[in-house]
């Protein structure tokens, strides 16, 4: 299966510091601008089709695009990333440069969200608000670490040969499914459906392990959430099995700024089912 874009002239290559990124825009450029800043290992596809369009539909600018090591992006090789965290978070900035816009809405998911709160810690003049999905609070220690079955799952990957595809492919449809939700029913064909379009776009889709090797020896040293200035919604389900609510709750407390809205049953996840919600109070955040 080979991906492509559902608007070809609403694609474009920007240009990152040693990278280009690719990106697809969502709506009219004249309304307030949201860019989508996607989790560890995956690529713009992470944000539904629906979510995109829907959020789109309440007169915002949408922006989603490939992190380096995933989709049409730069790939570094396995285990050599060359990049840092704080450099995925300046390539936010750098799509907002190449987009032309001195600001924009940032909603993150799960790392997403920890390098929306970096952006907003390190470029304040370029974020106006911050929207946070499944992601934990930076800087903030004493949070309740992710579900035994998720440990047991995650040990596995060092087991995965990840030049095998099918092997790959079998354990993302595991992760998938141990991160959903429990208020709506797991889908395995969409989520299967969804691997295939991912890997199908990646020239090497090990390249997307080396997200694992960037957290926790930078950001956690000198960033800290309590510290973000722009207002901040947090967008948590309530049984996410890798940051327990409490993480979202977190926010909360650190920050003044911040507001919660659970998810009820919500895993960590985009669910179908709950974009509507999600979209509305999106909407609702950036419209100040």
């Amino acid at each position: 299966m080979v991906w492509t874009e559902s608007s070809p002239d609403t694609a474009r290559i920007v240009e990152a510091a040693g990278a280009v990124l690719q990106t697809q825009a969502f709506g009219d450029p004249s309304h307030p601008p949201v860019l989508l800043i996607m989790g560890m290992m995956a690529s713009m596809l992470w944000w539904p089709d629906r979510f995109c369009e829907e959020l789109a539909a309440q007169k915002r600018y949408v922006i989603r695009y490939d992190q380096r090591d995933t989709g049409h992006s730069t790939h570094y090789p396995q285990g050599q990333p060359g990049y840092s965290s704080s450099d995925l978070t300046d390539d936010a900035i750098a799509i907002l440069d190449g987009y032309g816009l001195a600001s924009a809405h940032l909603v993150g998911m799960s790392m997403g969200g920890m390098l929306a709160q970096e952006a907003a810690l390190r470029h304040r003049e370029r974020v106006r608000t911050i929207t946070l999905i499944s992601t934990s609070p930076l800087g903030v220690s004493g949070l309740p670490s992710s579900s035994e079955a998720y440990q047991v799952h995650s040990a596995a990957a060092e087991g995965v040969d990840w030049s095998d595809l099918g092997a790959i492919a079998d354990f993302l449809l595991r992760d998938v499914a141990i991160l959903a939700g429990t208020r709506h029913p797991h889908d395995a064909e969409a989520a299967s459906a969804l691997i295939a379009r991912d890997m199908a776009r990646a020239p090497s889709f090990a390249s997307a392990t080396n997200h694992f090797m960037l957290f926790g020896e930078e950001q956690g040293a000198t960033l800290h959430a309590s510290r973000i200035e722009v207002p901040v919604l947090v967008i948590h389900g309530t049984a996410d099995p890798l940051f327990p609510i409490e993480h979202g709750e977190a926010f909360t407390r650190v920050a003044s700024n911040a507001r919660l809205h659970r998810v009820e049953g919500g895993g960590h996840e985009i669910h179908d089912r709950d974009i509507d919600e999600m979209v509305l109070a999106i909407a609702t955040h950036t419209a100040a």
